[in-house]
């Protein structure tokens, strides 16, 4: 793993929470995207060099709407940035972590993901991004 990648945080309403973060880190949001396999949609901003990522379900039966049901808003996530995901994915398997999605999806912001299974991790959903070249 080279870096965090960016932080998902649970929102109940996207529009309300991009005005929150706009003023907190003072700049708008640089890109909103829908990720249709995931009933989610999402806003991004960059504070310096990281990257903050808001999830609010589009869908009742998403993670994030049983997410936000069962924990509330707050931090969903920590994303890390790899060079190979199918490697790492294969690597933290032999270490012993489970691997929620053992083939890699498309996620949001052009990024290849799979996930850590929060039971392994502290109770940290651990998020693997690869960039789509």
């Amino acid at each position: 793993m080279r870096k965090i990648e960016h932080i998902g945080i649970a929102v109940k309403n996207l529009e309300e929470s991009n005005l929150l973060f706009e003023k907190l880190l003072g700049v708008p949001p640089y890109k909103e995207e829908a990720v249709e396999s995931e009933g989610v949609n999402t806003s991004f901003f960059m504070n310096g060099p990281n990257k903050i990522e808001l999830l609010e379900a589009s869908d009742s039966n998403s993670p994030i709407a049983k997410f936000i049901a069962k924990k509330g808003e707050g931090i969903h996530h920590i994303a890390f940035d790899v060079e190979n995901i199918v490697a790492e994915i294969a690597r933290l398997k032999n270490e012993g972590f489970t691997v929620l999605n053992e083939t890699p999806k498309k996620g949001a912001d052009n990024k290849l993901v799979a996930f850590l299974h929060p039971k392994g991790t502290n109770g940290i959903l651990v998020e693997l991004c690869q960039e789509i070249k």
